[in-house]
């Protein structure tokens, strides 16, 4: 069986042992990375067959990086792996040029093949999301820009959307992994950007958007 030499990227430490730990045998992890410099600059140096990409990550998140891996010339695939099952997530790291996506649900077994099928040449995607990328890429109109959203980063969305969803500060800071304070400052960002006054605002409006 061929061995597949792995790079995984995700800015939390647990996570990625996590990983490491559930991967078969005909995977091989050459490294990893936990934001978007140290990401670039090790698959410049290890040049794996597959980088396990985390989407929401420090320095522009997993977009950023393909856009300069990939720009680079560099001859690598890319399996996002991520927590978000949002639409507009999925869609921008495939068009960002990532072969598959799945979510941080996956199984070991499921995620070792997944991997494989990748390294192969393979797109790879959890059931649910396939149907956004099917739907993406059946039009040929390119979808409506809206300056707004386009205004705020991957992980102001990922934190509007949980508000939108009803979701406490302290329950959206545990399920990103990150402190109250933070989510505090990435919502006082998106009110200030899009120019709202309170989370309730703030609900209407992902609504709107069917960002929820």
């Amino acid at each position: 069986m061929k061995t597949v030499r792995v790079l995984i990227v995700d800015d939390h430490r647990l996570f990625r042992s996590g990983v490491r730990a559930e991967l078969g045998p005909s995977i091989q992890v050459v490294g990893e990375a936990e934001d978007v410099e140290t990401a670039v600059a090790t698959i410049a140096e290890l040049q794996p067959d597959v980088v396990l990409l985390d989407v929401h990550m420090p320095g522009g998140g997993g977009v950023e990086v393909l856009r300069r891996v990939l720009t680079a010339g560099a001859q690598v695939r890319f399996l996002a792996l991520s927590v978000s099952d949002a639409a507009e997530d999925v869609i921008g790291v495939i068009r960002g040029g990532a072969r598959g996506y799945v979510t941080k649900t996956i199984s070991g077994a499921e995620l070792t093949d997944a991997i494989s099928r990748v390294a192969d040449g393979d797109a790879v995607f959890s059931p649910r999301l396939a149907g956004f990328v099917l739907d993406a890429f059946a039009s040929t109109e390119a979808p409506p820009i809206d300056p707004e959203l386009d205004s705020l980063t991957q992980r102001e969305r990922e934190v509007l959307r949980l508000i939108a969803r009803g979701y406490a500060y302290k329950e959206i800071a545990k399920e990103l992994f990150i402190s109250v304070k933070t989510v505090e400052t990435h919502v006082s960002s998106v009110l200030r950007k899009l120019q709202l006054s309170n989370r309730h605002e703030l609900s209407r409006w992902a609504t709107a958007r069917r960002l929820v």
